[in-house]
C-alpha cells in the first residue's frame, strides 16, 4: 500500500474552515454595519435640525425672506426627527421583547 499520496491529504488541515470563527465575524461585521447605518442617521438628523435652527435664524435677522424655504428646511429636519424617535422605539421594544424571553 502506497501511503505518500495520504501525506498530502494532512495539509488539507490548513484549508479548513473554522466555521466558529466565521460565524463571529459575521455576526460582528453584521452588527457594526448597522450600528454604522444608525450613527449615520442620527448625524444626517443632527445636520437637518442644524440647517431648520441656521434657516431660522437669518429669517429673523432678516437675512433671508424666503419663507419657502425656512419651512422646507424645518419639515425636513422634523421629519427625520420622526423617523429616528420611531426607529429608537422599534430598537428599545425589540429589546425588551428579548429580555422578556425565557430559556
Amino acid at each position: 500500500m502506497n501511503v505518500n499520496s495520504l501525506n498530502k491529504i494532512s495539509n488539507l488541515d490548513f484549508y479548513k474552515n473554522d466555521s466558529t470563527a466565521v460565524k463571529n465575524t459575521n455576526r460582528n461585521s453584521s452588527f457594526e454595519n448597522l450600528f454604522q447605518s444608525a450613527l449615520s442617521a442620527i448625524k444626517e438628523t443632527n445636520n437637518l435640525s442644524n440647517q431648520a435652527e441656521k434657516a431660522e435664524i437669518s429669517y429673523a435677522l432678516g437675512l433671508n425672506d424666503n419663507t419657502h424655504d425656512l419651512q422646507v428646511a424645518q419639515q425636513k429636519a422634523n421629519i427625520s426627527l420622526q423617523y429616528t424617535v420611531a426607529v429608537r422605539n422599534k430598537v428599545l421594544e425589540a429589546y425588551k421583547e428579548i429580555m422578556n424571553l425565557q430559556f
